[in-house]
C-alpha cells in the first residue's frame, strides 16, 4: 500500500504527488561553500520517531504542507 498524505487543499493524495523539501541546517563552523553543500546533502541527524517535515504538493495545489511522520514506522501521524 502506498503512503498517502492529507493535503488541506486537495484531500488525501498519494506520496508520489509530493516532493520533500526540507532544507537542513549547517553548522556555522563550516565556512567553505563546498563543504557546506556536502554537509547539507549528506549529514542529517535522522532521528527515530515522530518528525515534523515540510512537503511540497507538486502535482496538486503547489503549496507547502507540514506533516508529522514517524520515521521508525514510516507512517503519517495524525
Amino acid at each position: 500500500m502506498s503512503i498517502r498524505i492529507n493535503c488541506d487543499h486537495c484531500g488525501t493524495r498519494p506520496l508520489e504527488e509530493y516532493i520533500y523539501g526540507e532544507v537542513f541546517a549547517v553548522p556555522d563552523t563550516i565556512a567553505d561553500p563546498v563543504e557546506r553543500n556536502l554537509d547539507r546533502a549528506f549529514n542529517h541527524t535522522n532521528p527515530e520517531g515522530p518528525v515534523t517535515e515540510a512537503w511540497f504538493h507538486l502535482y496538486g495545489c503547489r503549496r507547502w504542507i507540514s506533516i508529522v511522520r514517524d520515521t521508525s514506522t514510516d507512517r503519517i501521524v495524525d
